[in-house]
């Protein structure tokens, strides 16, 4: 396994996914075994730009290529969060938490393309549609902030035929 990336900062580069459907309503996923939900998210790696990062994430978390869904934006700089100290990894010397660029997506395809299949260990067990701003409410404290920012910078880019409440 290689080494993750992490800038001089202690950030780790990462993406997050924001999937919308025609009306309105996000992906929400359960990470598998716990009861937390969350956007898919996942590491860019040393080599990848943060778009290639987002189809590699897509696949592998949700199982959609990118014929199944549009880009329709993401944000304009890099959002970041801390991890608490009881989640920071002693195998990571100088890890503080994650840098984000967040995507936001339109659906394409049916609910039935959504799959955790193409993962041997796969990150999520459920997902569910759920209205736009639900996740602020429903998200872990320290993500929060990162969740709104990206949320409110991408919901002015939504298509104007999909609704954000």
């Amino acid at each position: 396994m290689r080494k993750p990336v992490i800038d001089k900062d202690g950030y780790r580069p990462n993406v997050g996914i924001i999937l919308v459907k025609d009306t309105g309503q996000v992906l929400w996923a359960r990470r598998a075994g716990e009861r937390a939900w969350q956007f898919p998210q996942g590491g860019i790696k040393a080599e990848e730009l943060p778009k290639q990062a987002l189809y590699r994430e897509l696949r592998e978390e949700i199982g959609l290529s990118q014929r199944n869904v549009q880009l329709v934006g993401c944000t304009k700089g890099w959002l970041r969060y801390r991890l608490p100290k009881h989640m920071l990894r002693h195998s990571m010397p100088g890890f503080v938490g994650q840098k984000q660029k967040w995507f936001l997506l339109k659906m394409l395809d049916s609910d039935e393309s959504i799959t955790f299949k193409y993962s041997a260990k796969p990150e999520f067990d459920c997902w569910r549609w759920v209205s736009f701003w639900y996740p602020l409410s429903h998200i872990v404290s320290f993500k929060r902030d990162v969740y709104r920012r990206a949320m409110k910078e991408l919901s002015a880019i939504l298509p104007r035929e999909l609704p954000s409440e």
